[in-house]
Parts: C-alpha cells; structure tokens; sequence
C-alpha cells in the first residue's frame, strides 16, 4: 500500500484526516478555501495533468477527498494537456449536475491508476444505530423523521438537498444551494402559530450518491443551530453520516438538550 493524499478543502474532516495520517500528503487547489495549518502542496484544478504528476512522484496510491469544496470557476485557457484532453467530458459533467461532476473527477483519479477512498474508511466517525447523544426521541420526533426521510427520498432524484425539517408532519424548510446552516435559519424564523411541534432535522446522502467524496456532515455548528432553530434533535441515516468533531459535537448536544439519533432505514 502506497501514500495517501487528503485532497483537502475548508471544514473539520480534511484536518482531522491530516491530524490522524501524519504522513498523508495534503493536496490544496488553487481558489478553493482551506483550514489546513501544516505544509500543503497547492495545485490548480485547470492543471490536473500536473497535479498526478506530482502525486505519482510522492508516491501516492490513495486519495481520499475531504472538506466542503464549491463548483470550480474553470478558465479553459488555462487548461493543461490533460484537461484539454477531458474538456468535452468536462463540459457534459457540468451540464448534469454535482454528482455527474463528481463522479467524473473521480474517474479521473481512477484512470491514474489512484484509488479513491471515502474519509469514512479512515475514522471511525459516521453516526451510529439508535440514541447517540441528548435525550432520547418521542414518538412524535420520530414520526417527524420518517416523514422528512420521504421528502428527502421523494426529492432525491433531482439533487436538490441533503437535509430536511419536518415539525408535527408537516415540511418547515428544504436544505437547497444555500447549505444546512441557511436552512435552519429560516426554519428558526416559522411564525411559532404554524408549529404543533418543536420538530426534527433529517440529514441523509441522495440515491446514487457517492459517498467516498460526498458523504453528508454534521458539526458543532449544526447542533448550535438546531437548537437556535427551536428543533427538538437530529436524525441520521446510521452509517452514511459524518459526525465530525465528535467528542465536542456530542457534548454540545447533551448540554443544549438536543438529540442526535441514527436510523437504519434512513
């Protein structure tokens, strides 16, 4: 087995991946925001061709891809030979979405001969079956969940959102573009006349989705913000979520008394 690369963007995951494989090879690119605070070697995405040179050189046989990356502004006139070469691939991804792209850029590793592996692979962070911290859910709660675990589900198919808040059956927000935070923001701002019920946020990764580079995430922040949001707690789909700082994560959870629970049939 070879060494690993972080292909790493901003969030917790890519720096707690570096903090657990010392001697993992951090990769930056170019414009795309980062919190890493050790040595990186930066590239450009419009130089791909240069960036499996350089891995190959450092001997990389794995990658893994970590942190909240935004779609690359790709200028085509600085393209490398590589990219020009892909420039169609690239165009027809683009016009199919975030999961077309992603999963053609995870061909181009592959077909460089890298193996690409989910940060889930390399720590023990994903959620985990049943009651994972704060108080334990009521009936209510997990009525609320299964019916934004159909929203999601009904809404996969057109790569809208990952997350969902449901209060008493009925949808108070849809996470879109704009992120989880954004969400349940507003959901905090629902006149309380139109809540029967505190409600529950559901996070669950899309069908198809591709979870070695776009498994769904949740932090500190988004605990913070589910309480602010009025939320009574946060369900998972068990084994397919990252819970990223954990051990704090959990804590916070426990103090602002909201749960956060795992559910196989998410």
């Amino acid at each position: 087995m070879g060494r690993l690369a972080i292909i790493s963007a901003k969030g917790l995951l890519p720096v707690e991946l570096a903090r657990a494989v010392p001697d993992a090879l951090v990769v930056t690119l170019k414009g795309v925001d980062h919190d890493q605070t050790g040595p990186v070697h930066e590239h450009q995405f419009e130089k791909l061709g240069a960036l499996f040179v350089d891995l190959k050189s450092e001997g990389v046989s794995e990658v893994v891809f970590a942190g909240a990356m935004s779609r690359p502004a790709l200028d085509p006139a600085n393209f490398d030979d590589f990219m020009k070469a892909n420039a169609p691939r690239l165009t027809a991804a683009f016009g199919q979405g975030d999961d077309a792209l992603l999963r053609l850029v995870i061909s181009f590793f592959e077909e460089n001969s890298l193996t690409v592996r989910g940060a889930h692979e390399l720590l023990e962070i994903t959620a985990k079956t049943g009651l994972i911290a704060g108080p334990a859910p009521d009936e209510q709660a997990l009525a609320d969940a299964a019916k934004a675990a159909e929203i999601l589900s009904a809404l996969s198919p057109l790569d809208v959102g990952q997350g969902a808040c449901v209060a008493a059956g009925l949808c108070l927000g849809i996470e879109t573009l704009q992120g989880t935070d954004a969400m349940l923001q507003f959901v905090g701002q629902t006149d309380p006349n139109l809540r029967r019920a505190k409600g529950v946020f559901v996070k669950a990764p899309k069908a198809g989705q591709d979870l070695r580079v776009d498994m769904p995430a949740i932090g500190p922040d988004t605990i913070h913000n589910v309480a602010q949001a009025g939320l009574a707690g946060i369900a998972l789909a068990a084994g397919r979520v990252l819970v990223l700082d954990r051990e704090d994560s959990l804590k916070l959870a426990e103090d602002l008394g909201v749960f956060i629970y795992g559910l196989e049939d998410l």
